[in-house]
């Protein structure tokens, strides 16, 4: 068995699993990217740092590469410490225009991606009885957001399923929480902007902290989660890092004036 400490991280090629992945191999995880787009440039990027990185591609929501990336990660590695489920695809569309095909996609990614990983890396943990799971959910997942079904009902459906495996788990040394962002300025939110779904405004409006979160702010949270040092009691939460979105029940107006109060 390895002596290391070994994170896996989804969808690693950019945003926040990039990010997560740099803080975690900084922290002295061997730290192994995983996404469906090319992973040379990031692995090289933190390899140049003297961090231990490895980069293995492919679709997480094929059961045959979950198991074979568990399977080379147990060869290679000593098998799984921490696994960060943060791969996930959003999509914009109003419920009644919304076909199954689009629906499944993003069940396949957002959700059953989450569970195959779980299941594959998290027995390694379990043959050791310790290990961490963290689960980028969303504050789509504490709530609905309109023209997001799809996206919504994933992330609801993820917050279950960390509760549920925690459940499970936590007596046999397995911790499993979520994350719950909020808006973020990544590559996806580009994306989704272009559409004109929505504006740096209505966020920044609506935020109590009046701003995006960064994707090291999310980082930061998933590394706290994944470390039991840290949060070795922690289980079956669903942690909003949203610069208090969830909370706040205001309306606009009110919000922006306390900020010149």
């Amino acid at each position: 068995m390895s002596k290391n400490k070994v994170a896996i991280v989804t969808g690693a090629a950019q945003g926040v699993g990039l990010v997560t992945a740099a803080t975690l191999a900084e922290r002295g995880y061997l730290t192994v990217l995983t996404d469906i787009q090319s992973l040379e440039g990031p692995v090289a990027k933190l390899s140049a740092r003297g961090w231990q990185v490895d980069g293995i591609a492919g679709d997480i929501s094929s059961e045959e590469f979950v198991r074979e990336l568990a399977q080379r990660v147990e060869r290679d590695h000593g098998g799984a410490t921490v696994l960060v489920n943060n791969a996930g695809i959003s999509m914009i569309c109003p419920a009644e225009q919304t076909s199954a095909d689009a629906w499944q996609k993003v069940m396949n990614v957002n959700l059953l991606g989450p569970f195959l990983l779980s299941k594959y890396l998290g027995a390694q943990m379990l043959a050791r009885r310790s290990g961490s799971i963290v689960n980028v959910a969303s504050v789509a997942g504490l709530s609905g957001i309109g023209h997001r079904s799809a996206y919504n009902a994933s992330k609801h459906g993820l917050i279950g399923l960390t509760r549920t495996l925690a459940a499970e788990w936590g007596g046999r040394g397995v911790r499993v929480n979520a994350v719950c962002p909020g808006w973020i300025k990544t590559e996806m939110d580009v994306a989704d902007q272009s559409s004109g779904a929505y504006s740096d405004a209505d966020i920044e409006n609506r935020v109590p902290m009046a701003r995006f979160a960064a994707p090291q702010d999310v980082a930061n949270a998933i590394a706290f989660l994944a470390d039991s040092s840290l949060s070795g009691f922690i289980n079956g939460v669903s942690l909003p890092v949203d610069g208090g979105w969830t909370a706040d029940g205001s309306w606009d107006s009110l919000r922006i004036k306390t900020r010149s109060s």
